[in-house]
């Protein structure tokens, strides 16, 4: 049996055949979502091809998982960010999920809801999210899972998607072709404490194009990086293809997933990013890294954690600077960048 790690209260499966109903929660933010489905991916290869595996989660974040050929059913509650609502929905959920008669609950949130709701299914096996520790909340996620007692948790990015159309289609209608590569940049850190300076970002976007004139450079989002994508269009030209507002949460995914570089500030489609196994570069700032990093050799992060001032977390940088940053220059990241790619190439 494997045993849990940290603080992850948990209640093995004991039988010798693997549990054939198990229904994993998370309902937090985009990104927390998407940290949790390369593990659960991972799950789903380990147990018979009988078995079922549903999710719960949020109405605003259910896309993403419904885009893959992972789960048998996505239930989700609506509500928004209203706690009092949330509950309400849950409520109304309550009698299916009791009628699935779950083996084991995956709690991957943590939360007054996700809790209450494993206590109402019990299940003959559970276990539940640490939240507090300083891990990462990808590590947390595999030690969840783990702590289940069916057998060893590990992160999978063989993602099934059961329709790529749009997302290809989004890459023929901006000019990309099937010999051209792309990188990713998104400046989409919230605050100003997050963000690398846009000209760091032209400046390496100048360089990456000088070395290799043949890659485009994406931009993906909402309208928080909106008026940076055009600022980097109007000097770059075509070599932008600029997709922010211009895509949904799963055409993002998808396209990611064919991205030959990812660099980032703290954000949701960082996390889309690494879990997909793509070259991921993470500038952080003021977050707190600890639980927000990514994971595996693919990655690379570069924080504040060495200074004095280090994961503040606060809006604004206290010297006006913003110095956990911009000491990191445009050479420097495209130096790792170089070297991040070199390892990839080396083992795959």
């Amino acid at each position: 049996m494997v045993t849990a790690s940290l603080n992850i209260p948990f209640k093995p499966w004991r039988k010798e055949h693997p549990p054939r109903r198990i229904l994993a929660i998370r309902l937090q933010a985009m990104g927390d979502l998407v940290i949790t489905l390369p593990y659960l991916q991972h799950l789903r290869y380990q147990l018979p091809a009988d078995s079922r595996l549903d999710l719960l989660t949020r109405e605003e974040v259910r896309e993403i998982p419904e885009s893959l050929r992972l789960f048998n059913h996505i239930y989700s509650i609506g509500g928004g960010r209203d706690l009092k609502k949330q509950i309400a929905y849950t409520c109304l959920l309550l009698p299916s999920l009791i009628w699935r008669n779950y083996d084991a609950v995956l709690d991957l949130q943590n939360n007054i809801i996700s809790r209450n709701v494993r206590k109402i299914l019990w299940p003959a096996a559970w276990s539940q999210f640490d939240r507090f520790s300083p891990i990462a909340a990808g590590e947390s996620t595999r030690l969840t899972i783990e702590a289940l007692g069916i057998g060893r948790s590990e992160a999978d990015a063989s993602f099934d998607i059961l329709d790529p159309g749009p997302s290809e289609r989004l890459i023929t209608e901006n000019g990309i072709n099937s010999k051209e590569e792309f990188i990713i940049l998104n400046p989409a850190g919230a605050f100003p404490s997050r963000n690398w300076p846009m000209d760091n970002y032209l400046s390496f976007a100048k360089i990456w194009t000088q070395h290799f004139p043949q890659d485009r450079i994406m931009l993906m989002g909402t309208s928080l990086i909106e008026e940076k994508a055009k600022y980097l269009q109007s000097i770059l030209g075509s070599k932008i293809v600029n997709l922010v507002n211009k895509t949904t949460p799963s055409q993002a995914f998808a396209l990611i997933r064919k991205a030959r570089l990812t660099l980032s500030e703290d954000s949701g489609l960082m996390h889309m990013s690494w879990v997909s196994g793509v070259p991921t570069i993470v500038l952080f700032g003021s977050t707190w890294s600890v639980r927000a990093r990514p994971l595996g050799n693919h990655t690379l992060f570069f924080d504040s954690g060495d200074l004095e001032c280090g994961h503040c977390r606060q809006e604004f940088c206290k010297y006006g600077d913003v110095r956990c940053l911009t000491r990191y220059t445009p050479n420097f990241i495209f130096e790792r960048a170089l070297e991040l790619l070199q390892k990839k190439n080396s083992t795959s």
